[in-house]
């Protein structure tokens, strides 16, 4: 791993874990200090970079060392003609590529993290948010590593979905073949919740949503928080919480520069942070 250092006792720490940029975040006490770890998944939409989602939910309230990945195609990998390929394909050239390579590369990236910052070891939490958030519920139903606590912001419940809000946007219909609908299939996450209530044990899941976020989205969330309650013998441990006046973005376009923290964003980071202070 390679990095290049920002306030090395408190700031930011920016490099690259195993070929994946990244944007460490210390805990309170300093880089020295042992602590839990966080991953986070960002935005394809703002904010749409490993920096720039540090800065719009750093929680620093929470006494772990937060650890933002950045995602394929976007931030610091960007691939000229990628959302335009999006448009014309958004399963087999968008969602399944990008969350099957971030999927991928978490185990190495993390093995790179363990060598270089002073965990205290111990399962994990993950963040994701919108499309980030398919990759953090692929990564805690599939990946064998130990995670304690999921925070999911607007997240990309269902690939179908994706294709909806994209198709709608577009004015345009999508010709479905069976390997799109494979695809589509294997990331329906109400589909797969038992996934994610199997593990033992079983993680605390934390969906937020915005009262403004995508309807379709919306609907997914709720189904998925069914799925786990039916599941999981501590109903607490799986909570959804919806933000007032929340739209789908957590930052000012375009979101790919580290910004101060939008008002809304701030009030996520709030409820997010509480949820790993109780359940990491």
């Amino acid at each position: 791993m390679t990095e290049t250092t920002t306030g090395r006792n408190s700031g930011p720490i920016t490099g690259c874990a195993a070929g994946v940029p990244f944007t460490a975040l210390p805990p309170a006490g300093g880089a020295d200090v042992p602590a839990p770890l966080v991953v986070t998944w960002h935005m394809m939409d703002a904010p749409r970079s490993d920096s720039a989602f540090a800065a719009a939910l750093p929680l620093a309230d929470v006494p772990a060392w937060r650890v933002h990945l950045g995602m394929p195609l976007v931030g610091r990998r960007p691939v000229e003609g990628a959302y335009e390929a999006a448009l014309a394909d958004p399963v087999l050239r968008y969602v399944d590529p990008v969350v099957r390579q971030a999927t991928e590369e978490f185990l190495p990236a993390l093995d790179a993290l363990e060598d270089e910052l002073p965990l205290s070891g111990g399962p994990i939490g993950i963040v994701g948010a919108s499309l980030g958030g398919t990759v953090a519920l692929n990564v805690v139903a599939r990946v064998p590593v130990q995670v304690s606590a999921v925070a999911l912001v607007n997240p990309a419940i269902r690939a179908r979905t994706v294709v909806d809000i994209f198709t709608a946007a577009a004015g345009t219909s999508y010709e479905w073949d069976e390997r799109a609908h494979a695809a589509a299939d294997h990331l329906d996450f109400v589909a797969h919740a038992g996934l994610i209530s199997g593990r033992r044990p079983a993680p605390a899941v934390l969906v937020v949503s915005g009262e403004l976020d995508y309807p379709i989205s919306r609907s997914d969330a709720g189904e998925l928080m069914a799925a786990l309650q039916a599941e999981y013998q501590d109903p607490a441990r799986v909570r959804l919480s919806t933000i007032a006046g929340l739209d789908h973005p957590l930052a000012e376009q375009p979101g790919i520069e580290p910004a101060p923290q939008i008002p809304l964003a701030k009030v996520v980071d709030r409820v997010v942070s509480e949820w790993f202070r109780a359940n990491l």
